[in-house]
């Protein structure tokens, strides 16, 4: 009989691991992925639908083009997960497999924070970037605050790259010395791990009078009166609130007993979970590392070879290192990039790369290497 695999998720981690196993076993392999959307999307082509750079239709890869040997792709919602039977249920169907993993990514809870589902804005989901899309080009002057609602959340530079385009954005449209712009983050520099692209970010802020409010998080947004209410009850004049909302696990993975304070703990050197055979990948595991696209493909790639030779028999492979390169948008046409190692030392680092016009392709090259071996385009 062929091994079953099943992947909860169509994200990064999904994807590589899907990719990796088709690429070891071939059409002797059994893997079923399952997602709910019909479509993959980069986290940051958000960014350019927000700012209206590019069409949504236009960086939308339905999963229809999906296709490796062995591998199904479902469209379908998980209801139930158990992980001792490595047993799950969807609106379609009920499936076991050999060996379960959970890349089902995390989901943002606007509620959690007062005020935002009401009358503030968030430009972390695709509904929201589009929401904003349409916003953005009516503003014409005003306090605008790119804030934090709470920590962790995806791909830590993107409130900095937001508010750095958004600038970029109003002074185009010859507005921006009209408007004030802010930016909270719960941390005392914008990308921990990398003092060196933090000072960078900092000094862009300054460059372009860009509020810094460092190690605060938006607690509450009150429309009425059109103030944020930051976690030590101070306040800043807020017109449009551009909120990054509170992330959670989604609801069918808190309810399956694999997460503990919100996130799925995990071995962060192998992603395995408590559960024998079952694996968590990408924003949904506790493993240390940023909740990053990067990052979700790496812990795919160590799942991946684990898997392989646990199924071979062959040599056990080496740990998840914890690496990857973050590109930041620095405004400008700029892009700069981080390389941030998490465990191969004592500490984790980050190695600085100022932004350039170079880097802006590189940023294109990661995104059509992924389009052309997941997708084939």
């Amino acid at each position: 009989m062929k091994t079953r695999f099943l992947i909860l998720g169509a994200g990064f981690g999904g994807l590589e691991l899907s990719t990796l196993l088709s690429n070891a076993f071939g059409a002797d392999a059994d893997v079923t992925l399952i997602d709910k959307s019909d479509a993959f999307l980069f986290g940051f082509s958000k960014l350019d639908v927000m700012f209206g750079y590019a069409t949504l239709d236009a960086l939308r890869l339905p999963y229809r083009n999906f296709i490796k040997p062995g591998v199904r792709f479902l469209r379908q919602t998980v209801t139930a997960i158990d992980p001792e039977r490595r047993r799950v249920v969807t609106d379609s169907d009920t499936f076991e497999a050999d060996y379960l993993i959970v890349a089902l990514g995390a989901d943002y809870d606007r509620a959690a924070t007062p005020g935002l589902a009401e009358a503030g804005n968030e430009f972390y989901s695709v509904a929201g970037a589009e929401s904003l899309r349409d916003i953005l080009p009516t503003v014409t002057r005003g306090n605008i605050v790119v804030g934090v609602c709470a920590a962790p959340f995806k791909c830590p530079p993107a409130p900095s790259e937001a508010v750095l385009l958004l600038h970029d954005f109003l002074t185009k449209r010859g507005v921006r010395q009209h408007c004030h712009l802010s930016i909270v983050i719960p941390f005392g520099r914008p990308v921990p791990p990398s003092p060196e692209t933090s000072d960078a970010l900092v000094t862009a802020f300054a460059e372009r009078n860009i509020t810094w409010v460092p190690q605060r998080r938006v607690a509450s947004y009150d429309g009425a009166r059109r103030v944020v209410v930051l976690d030590d009850g101070s306040e800043l004049a807020c017109d449009l609130l551009m909120a990054v909302p509170k992330h959670r696990a989604p609801a069918v993975v808190e309810a399956s007993g694999l997460a503990e304070n919100g996130w799925v703990p995990v071995d962060p050197k192998t992603l395995a979970t408590k559960f024998p055979n079952v694996y968590a990948v990408g924003d949904i595991a506790a493993t240390g590392t940023p909740k990053a696209g990067v990052f979700a493909e790496g812990a795919a790639k160590a799942v991946a070879e684990a898997l392989i030779a646990e199924v071979r028999g062959g040599a056990k492979p080496g740990a998840y290192t914890g690496a990857g390169s973050c590109y930041i948008e620095f405004g400008a046409g700029r892009i700069g990039r981080v390389d941030v190692d998490f465990f191969s030392g004592p500490s984790p680092t980050g190695t600085y790369y100022a932004p350039s016009v170079a880097l802006r392709s590189e940023k294109q090259a990661f995104g059509s290497t992924r389009r052309a071996r997941w997708f084939g385009l």
